[in-house]
């Protein structure tokens, strides 16, 4: 989708800090930080939120959390403890419709978010 930032993103067309890339999925630090550590994870293929998978996306799915927790120990988050989280739709927070996920450390965290 050419008017989604994370295709453009995706395409090369935006510039970002990267972190990670495989065939399926990159990471870069979010331009708009909310801890010390903030990075997305999401998928390359265009998906607009969690509520638009299937189970055909199983494996895409486990990739995204797998590299999720990588990002985060290669940043030392494991030590601490980190948050990784997905909004789905507007009412939950989502303002870019494409899935991502923000792993999040470096500072404590409250419960129940927002």
């Amino acid at each position: 989708m050419a008017e989604c930032i994370f295709c453009q993103i995706v395409a090369g067309a935006i510039p970002s800090k990267k972190i990670y890339e495989d065939e399926h999925v990159i990471a870069f630090d979010d331009i708009n930080p909310q801890a010390s550590v903030h990075m997305l994870v999401i998928p390359k293929r265009h998906v607009v939120s969690l509520d638009d998978t299937q189970d055909s996306d199983t494996e895409l799915l486990g990739q995204l959390m797998v590299v999720c927790a990588k990002m985060a120990r290669e940043r030392g988050l494991n030590t601490g403890g980190y948050r990784v989280v997905t909004n789905t739709g507007r009412e939950a927070g989502q303002t870019v419709f494409h899935l991502h996920l923000h792993v999040l450390g470096g500072r404590s965290f409250a419960w129940p978010p927002g």
